[in-house]
């Protein structure tokens, strides 16, 4: 019964969520900023599938969105990929960058797997920096957007906006699916006691292996979409910073919860928007919101909101 309510929940919350982005360009919202805001929702809950599922508290996850973003801009601009290409090839960088990072990171653990991610996106911000193709602090400017698929026209907003919003709902969707499949509860396990996943005969780097490298691909997908939403790639989708925002998003919406990256991740990229008249005093009010919310809601908006109703949202 609890399985089925809760389920029923979700399924509403899904419906209520896709509605309602649905009907944006509407109801007079800046479609640019639900876009903006959308890339960085999916790579919130990409981050949130590797610590909030997998217990694998990354500190560089900016590498993927960066890393993603500037395979995407070169394919699109210098090589002329299709926009669909151009988004396969970044997050495929992206899963490969994963492949490569986790299976060093994955044999520490705690702090010391948290500190060997940022020195990976740390040396990787400094070859961004210095690599021609990247034209370093100035990014890859222009990126074209193309026709995707060969039918729909990206320079038209609408067009754009609802490509970018399927786009989101897939990587959703699959995360969801992740979540909720057996693989997605022998993480869970492993989050909660690894030496008795381990005695029960399961290989548990291998999965936290895997799940570190589904959740680089699923960042390098946001990261690639960011890309041609914006026409540019730069290194701040790569710096540290970044990998500290993406860990307050899901933080502010709550850790381990589906829907909760998803509100932060807009929560925030509203605050960036609708603040930067304050200039640095962005960051500053950015940390006191924060820390009011972490006072008042400890498991995060949606958690604290899922622990009243008795569901998992």
């Amino acid at each position: 019964m609890k399985l089925q309510a809760r389920t029923h929940a979700q399924t509403i919350a899904f419906v209520l969520m896709t509605g309602l982005l649905a009907c944006v360009p509407m109801i007079g919202i800046y479609p640019y900023f639900v876009m903006q805001a959308l890339c960085f929702a999916l790579f919130a809950a990409s981050f949130n599938l590797l610590i909030g599922y997998g217990g694998l508290p990354s500190f560089g996850h900016a590498m993927f969105l960066g890393t993603a973003g500037y395979a995407s801009a070169h394919a699109a601009k210098v090589w002329g990929f299709p926009p669909e290409a151009a988004i396969i090839l970044g997050t495929l960088a992206a899963a490969g960058a994963g492949v490569i990072t986790g299976a060093l990171a994955i044999r520490r653990q705690g702090i010391y797997f948290s500190m060997t991610t940022l020195a990976f996106a740390q040396m990787l911000y400094f070859f961004y920096l210095q690599t021609p193709f990247t034209h370093g602090e100035d990014g890859i400017q222009g990126v074209p957007q193309g026709i995707f698929l060969g039918l729909i026209d990206l320079s038209k907003v609408l067009n754009l906006y609802y490509v970018v919003l399927g786009i989101f709902l897939a990587g959703f969707v699959l995360i969801y699916r992740i979540i909720h499949s057996p693989f997605g509860e022998i993480l869970n396990a492993i989050r909660e006691n690894e030496p008795r996943a381990i005695s029960l005969g399961y290989k548990t780097e291998r999965y936290k292996l895997a799940a570190f490298v589904l959740s680089a691909g699923l960042a390098g997908l946001a990261g690639a979409t960011k890309v041609i939403v914006a026409q540019n790639a730069s290194l701040t989708d790569v710096h540290w910073t970044m990998s500290g925002e993406v860990v307050l998003m899901v933080l502010l919406g709550g850790l381990g919860t589906i829907y909760g990256p998803i509100l932060g991740a807009f929560i925030i990229i509203a605050m960036q928007q609708y603040f930067a008249g304050f200039g640095q005093w962005v960051l500053v009010i950015q940390g006191l919101i924060f820390i009011a919310c972490v006072l008042v809601f400890r498991r995060g908006i949606i958690g604290e909101l899922a622990h009243a109703l008795k569901i998992r949202l």
